[in-house]
């Protein structure tokens, strides 16, 4: 008997969603064949068969999540069963040899010995009925009544000389007039139809269960919030030069070059000028990365998702935006690897394309700081000459880990990233 297990797909990795079975219980099945995809916190992956057999005790269904691990199902040989209590008691050997759900034990109580009959009680003698007492005269003068409870008793045809008053003095209060019993009402005849209602379209609500990718941001950034001391720097780059060059690119037809590419790049440089910013909090120490992986962030239907540029330290401009378009379409189409999911020392998250001025994004655990790259606007400024232009400027934003990096040298950082976007000429290299 193999077992199949939920398996660890990265080293952060807790626990897995089985997305669905992709053969069924019972079937036959080979070593290596896929048998189900499972969604990680990194993305969805192919779950291949341990061994050959047939396929059956499966524990899980589609959309049920279970930690590393923990076995989901069992493949077996020929001649073999599953053994009793194998999955924690959740499913037992059936006569086929195949797995189904182990039965309850129903424990039935003991029926309760019969009480004995209670003897009758002793008729209690007839009470007679209270005499009527008589009502309490209304005091003379005029009766203490808020303007708004008097108006309220009108409407409602409660006789109101019949109230006790709970306010200051005795007064009589909105209070009174609602918790007035019916007896209290005057003659219906007398009293005022009541109003009818408005009525008014309700719009139902709608429950929108969260996807698992979703749940997993929400965790993961809930996380990062709480346990990582956030502070921001925000510089403004004037991208005139690069929007030149990205021209003469595509003059040249060798294809497109986004400003997202020449950040990445000039964030690789300024983390090789600035090690101390590819750093990781670690306690009681810091681990100071020797190689610059980028993790780009990209917004999929699911949710949010990091792919990362492996050792971009050592690729030139035009290597970061082919690499870059094509994580970013392997993420859209669910096809990235656990490998180009994980490592990042460094990440940015460009909302550029959405028409926002700034905005401050959460540290990607455990990396130590991310930068958010905003739209570039057309802004009036002034020269150095004190001459007034119009220049293609953008926002940048860097957030930081405090644990690791200091104020003074984040904006030493995001300063350098700025001195490199402002001389692009530098990152053709």
């Amino acid at each position: 008997m193999t077992e199949v297990i939920m398996p660890k797909m990265g080293d952060g990795m807790e626990e897995g969603t089985l997305l669905e079975w992709l053969k069924k219980d019972g079937e036959k099945v080979k070593s290596g064949e896929v048998i189900g995809t499972i969604q990680t916190d990194k993305a969805t992956l192919e779950l291949e068969a341990p061994g050959s057999g047939t396929l059956t005790g499966l524990l899980l269904k589609g959309g049920e999540t279970v930690p590393v691990g923990k076995p989901i199902a069992v493949i077996l040989r020929d001649g073999e069963s599953v053994p009793d209590g194998w999955g924690g008691g959740e499913y037992k050997a059936s006569s086929n040899g195949s797995a189904a759900p182990a039965e309850a034990k129903i424990e039935t109580p003991a029926a309760a010995p019969s009480a004995p009959e209670a003897k009758a009680a002793p008729s209690a003698p007839e009470a007679k009925a209270p005499e009527t007492a008589p009502a309490e005269p209304v005091a003379e003068g005029r009766i203490k009544i808020s303007p708004l409870a008097k108006k309220i008793a009108a409407e409602k045809g409660i006789d109101i000389s019949t109230l006790k008053g709970t306010g200051p003095g005795g007064r009589i209060v909105e209070k009174d007039i609602n918790s007035a019993a019916p007896a209290e009402l005057k003659d219906p005849a007398t009293a005022p139809a009541p109003s009818p209602a408005p009525v008014v379209a309700t719009e139902a609500d709608t429950v929108v269960p969260l996807g698992r990718l979703r749940q997993i941001t929400a965790k993961r950034t809930a996380e990062s919030k709480q346990q990582v001391p956030h502070f921001y720097v925000t510089v403004e780059v004037d991208v005139e030069k690069i929007l030149g060059l990205r021209a003469m690119f595509e003059e040249e037809e060798s294809g497109k070059v986004s400003i997202n590419d020449f950040v990445v790049k000039a964030c690789v440089l300024a983390l090789k000028d600035m090690p101390e910013i590819n750093a990781v909090f670690q306690g009681t120490s810091l681990l100071v990365h020797g190689s610059v992986n980028i993790g780009i962030a990209v917004a999929i239907p699911d949710g949010l998702t990091v792919p990362v540029i492996k050792n971009a330290h050592a690729l030139s401009l035009r290597q970061l935006s082919v690499r870059a378009k094509e994580l970013a379409k392997k993420a859209k189409d669910n096809k990235l690897s656990m490998d180009e999911l994980t490592g990042s020392t460094f990440s940015i998250s460009n909302m550029g394309m959405l028409d926002v001025d700034n905005f401050l994004a959460i540290v990607n655990q455990p990396n130590s700081a991310i930068l958010a790259i905003a739209s570039v606007r057309k802004r009036v400024v002034a020269t150095d000459d004190d001459q007034v232009e119009i220049r293609s400027r953008m926002n940048i934003t860097c957030s930081f880990d405090h644990r690791v990096i200091d104020g003074a040298i984040g904006a030493k950082f995001i300063n350098v990233v700025k001195a490199y976007l402002e001389n692009p000429t530098r990152l053709l290299s």
